[in-house]
């Protein structure tokens, strides 16, 4: 199967899909995209101003912008020239763009012509897979945490260790799978982090010791990291810019995986002795992701990112990529090699000969005996460095990072023992803890079968969060957008964990104040997902939310530690923690200088 995953695709051809190619002249009869509008103060935010000597200046402000978004919303002439305008604008400082930037601008420009199809659609559901498995098997252990108590006999407050060991191969997975995506390409690592989940989460049912448990949810976990940093990389770069707000719909997967676990927990957990029920539940969930590994690798024919292939020196593989999804979406295309050479190579410093030479040898290297030294090579900080090529790119980096970071301790502080949480329906009002005695937090557990519907319940409540999200991100309040919309549903996040121990006092309001929780949890993770990749350019998109979702999975590998150590009340002090931590994020959120909507993607 190793071998299959690794040597079981083909190169793709333009001569693979034959009357989708139509001569330049009548592209903008066949583009979705091609409806124009006159022009407004759109087009000096991307080509500058006039001074009153007719010069062209840039706005100062804009000196440090990535270099890698362009403000959309003007129509190119559909003539060589006028792609040589379109791919111009936006350069600053005097800084020309580079020649994968030029071709990238195209690849977009021709995917947005072709416009959502058959086959978008398609990738929507099987990216939807990564999203769905994540909080699948994310919510679906902390689900067995009281049968593992109980079958163990581990205490309560001992056993959150067990997800330390999901986190470390979450954080391992997320980093190795970001930046080999990068290297290897978006379609391996997008059927491998599925079989591998799907594998060692079928043997974690017949573990037979807790040491052995920990051990197979560590390794499913290097699965599962990589599902989401690499799943939205490849759907952003094929989904038309006038559909980016898909992007964070996609995340609605990410309350139905939870929804299908707590309902499958109840089912299983809630009504089978604890040795059984555990271990029906988690063979269930590891039966779903291989039938979701299957339905990709077997009945979808997957194309490769075409931005990956450009950068890898592929051109011919990467135009016909384009060529196969105007076939797979029954339209017409305008791209070929000759147009995206005859584009280029007009505005480089190089000859066309030269760019030949200079992409066979790239084609060349990548397929030598080096090409295994060449792999590990682009495992070092080169990967990194272009994302601080400028100083507003590089604090918009270190801000998400640090969001990224925040969140993926506050989270599962809170999210990871939720069952526990709900088990012991509610406090006095956060002013006198239960005591933790050898009957209670430190002593094994068990949960009721309500606790698990009210749980249930409550991944219900999350789901319209992220339909919410998909609407916010494209509005143009300066309270929504990507930015807005991030901000607001992190600081809602916030206050209402604070709420959920200060007036959590019975099972009600335990349960009411969680639901609030996930719909503006879902809400914040779904816009996260989708601003994060927008920020960054392609050739570095897979190291970029790599590193992030590294740093979300290293720091959720120090919350079931700190939830398991920390002095005082076990029930209540990670919960103050996690909305600390989130509140935290809200401020990085505020400070991120870049907002993506409306903006096109490099």
């Amino acid at each position: 199967m190793a071998g299959l995953l690794w040597y079981g695709y083909r190169s793709e051809s333009v001569d693979d899909y034959p009357g989708v190619l139509v001569p330049l002249e009548e592209a903008h009869l066949h583009s979705h995209s091609s409806t124009s509008r006159p022009p407004s103060d759109l087009d000096d935010a991307v080509l500058g101003y006039d001074d009153e000597g007719g010069h062209r200046h840039k706005d100062p402000a804009d000196d440090e912008d990535t270099g890698m978004l362009l403000e959309m919303g003007t129509e190119p002439e559909y003539s060589i020239e006028g792609f040589r305008r379109e791919v111009r604008r936006g350069n600053k400082g005097g800084e020309k763009w580079t020649d994968y930037e030029m071709k990238s601008k195209l690849i977009n420009k021709a995917i947005q012509d072709i416009g959502m199809g058959r086959y978008n659609w398609q990738l929507f559901i099987l990216c939807g897979f990564g999203w769905f498995a994540d909080n699948l098997w994310m919510q679906g252990i902390s689900l067995t945490l009281p049968s593992l108590s109980a079958e163990f006999d581990i205490s309560e407050k001992t056993v959150r260790y067990t997800t330390s060991f999901l986190f470390a191969g979450l954080c391992v997975g997320s980093f190795i799978w970001g930046i080999g995506s990068d290297v290897l390409g978006r379609r391996l690592a997008f059927n491998a982090t599925l079989f591998i989940t799907a594998i060692f989460g079928i043997a974690s049912a017949f573990a037979t010791s807790w040491a052995g448990v920990c051990f197979l949810y560590a390794a499913l976990g290097f699965g599962v990291g990589g599902n989401l940093p690499v799943d939205g990389a490849l759907f952003l770069e094929f989904l038309p810019d006038a559909s980016s707000s898909l992007l964070t719909l996609l995340s609605v997967w990410w309350p139905i995986g939870q929804l299908c676990s707590s309902l499958l927990a109840w089912y299983f957990i809630g009504h089978l002795p604890a040795e059984q029920g555990w271990r029906h539940f988690v063979f269930s969930i590891g039966i779903i992701t291989l039938i979701m590994f299957l339905v990709r690798f077997f009945i979808f024919h997957l194309y490769e990112s075409p931005k990956f292939l450009l950068s890898s020196g592929r051109q011919a593989e990467a135009v016909a990529v384009v060529h196969g999804i105007a076939f797979r979406n029954g339209r017409k295309t305008w791209l070929t090699e000759e147009i995206l050479d005859a584009v280029v190579d007009g505005l480089s410093s190089l000859s066309p000969a030269t760019s030949r030479r200079r992409e066979h040898v790239t084609r060349q290297r990548l397929s030598t005996a080096n090409i295994i030294k060449q792999r590990f090579a682009s495992f070092s900080s080169n990967r990194l460095r272009p994302l601080f090529s400028s100083r507003k790119l590089g604090l918009t980096t270190v801000l998400i990072w640090f969001c990224w970071a925040t969140i993926g301790m506050g989270y599962p502080l809170f999210n990871a023992f939720l069952p526990q949480y709900l088990s012991h329906g509610g406090n006095n009002g956060g002013q006198q803890p239960a005591p933790e005695t050898s009957t209670s937090i430190d002593s094994p557990e068990t949960i009721s079968a309500e606790t698990y519907r009210n749980y249930a319940i409550t991944s219900i409540a999350g789901v319209p969060g992220s339909l919410l999200a998909a609407y916010a991100v494209d509005m143009k309040s300066p309270f929504f957008g990507r930015r807005g919309t991030l901000a607001l549903s992190t600081l809602v996040s916030a206050i209402f964990l604070y709420l959920f121990i200060k007036f959590g006092t019975t099972s009600g309001a335990l349960l009411t104040f969680s639901c609030i929780e996930a719909f503006a949890q879902n809400i914040m993770y779904g816009v996260l997902y989708a601003f994060t990749p927008e920020i960054f350019p392609a050739p570095v998109r897979g190291a970029g939310t790599g590193v992030a979702s590294f740093l979300n999975r290293v720091t959720g590998l120090v919350a079931p530690i700190l939830a398991a150590t920390v002095p005082g009340d076990g029930r209540t002090t990670p919960v103050y923690l996690s909305a600390a931590l989130i509140l935290a994020a809200f401020v990085g959120m505020v400070l991120i200088p870049i907002e993506t909507r409306g903006r096109q993607r490099l």
